[in-house]
C-alpha cells in the first residue's frame, strides 16, 4: 500500500527495521536515526532516494528508500521498499541475546541437587556414623 507522504518513524516500523513504530520514533528522539549525517526526526516525510543510517540494538544500517510503504507487510515484501547498503565490517556488533541467560545452572556444577544430597546422607548414614547421637 503506497502514499505520497510518509513519516520516518511509520516507513521504518514498516519495512520490519523496528518492532514497534514507538521504537522507531524513540530511536529518532535519541539520534540513532540519521539523514545526511543529521539527526532526523519521527514526522520528517520520507521520499523516494533518501538514505537513512539507523542504529538499532543489533545492528547498524545504511538504507536507500525504493519506495514508500505505509502498512507493516511481511519481511518478504518489505525489503523490496529499501536497499541496505550497510558496509560489511560494521555489519553487525557483538551482541549477544539474553535468551542464551536461562537462569539455571549448568549440570554437575555448584551446589549438589536434591538427589545428590539424598545419596549423601544415605552414604553418611550407612558408613555407621550417627552425627545426632
Amino acid at each position: 500500500m503506497e502514499q505520497s507522504r510518509i513519516r520516518l518513524d511509520k516507513f521504518l516500523w514498516s519495512i520490519r527495521i523496528f518492532k514497534t513504530r514507538a521504537a522507531a520514533a524513540e530511536a529518532c528522539e535519541k539520534n540513532k536515526v540519521k539523514f545526511n549525517d543529521k539527526p532526523a526526526k519521527a514526522s520528517k516525510s520520507v521520499n523516494i532516494g533518501d538514505e537513512y543510517e539507523i542504529k538499532t540494538e543489533t545492528r547498524k544500517w545504511v538504507i536507500k528508500v525504493t519506495g514508500l510503504l505505509a502498512n507493516r507487510v511481511q519481511f518478504s515484501e518489505a525489503v523490496k521498499y529499501y536497499l541496505d547498503l550497510t558496509p560489511e565490517q560494521t555489519d553487525t556488533y557483538n551482541f549477544q541475546p539474553s535468551a542464551f541467560h536461562t537462569g539455571k545452572r549448568l549440570s554437575k556444577i555448584g551446589r549438589p541437587t536434591k538427589k545428590q544430597k539424598r545419596e549423601i546422607d544415605n552414604f553418611n548414614n550407612s558408613s555407621g556414623e550417627n552425627f545426632s547421637e
